[in-house]
């Protein structure tokens, strides 16, 4: 009979057994991923990473995991700029689109002015007035 056991200080050995059936599973049901990485830095004078884009195309569309531009670059169109970058990848690639979430503390009307669309939004979290909100741009 299975057994149930709650650990706390998962590893990522037990991560990977359950991910890996997981990704079998799902590549039985509809295909290979297609899993390509895609990172676009952002760099100071020194050379130092100081922010950038980090995304990951599968089953053809472009998910941003990460966005940062840090404060002292901003006013520069530098987001708007690692977006494009992107975006021109993603087509590039035969992608149907770009996904991504941002909090409402953090970019929401960024992402809209770049022609994304909120899909979906998750009220208080974090609690009290912020939301996680997921935005889409079809390509």
């Amino acid at each position: 009979m299975p057994v149930l056991e709650m650990k706390l200080d998962p590893n990522e050995d037990d991560r990977n057994a359950i991910l890996n059936p997981l990704l079998a599973f799902n590549d039985s049901k509809a295909g290979e991923d297609g899993y390509k990485p895609l990172a676009i830095l952002l760099r100071d004078d020194d050379g130092g990473i100081q922010g950038g884009l980090w995304a990951k195309c599968y089953y053809e569309w472009l998910f941003v995991e990460l966005l940062f531009v840090p404060e002292a670059m901003r006013g520069q169109q530098l987001g708007a700029k690692l977006l494009a970058q992107a975006e021109q990848w993603a087509k590039d690639e035969n992608c149907v689109g770009i996904w991504l979430d941002t909090f409402s503390f953090q970019a929401p009307g960024f992402y809209e002015k770049q022609g994304y669309s909120v899909f979906g939004k998750l009220e208080r979290y974090p609690p009290d007035k912020h939301a996680r909100i997921f935005l889409r741009k079809l390509l």
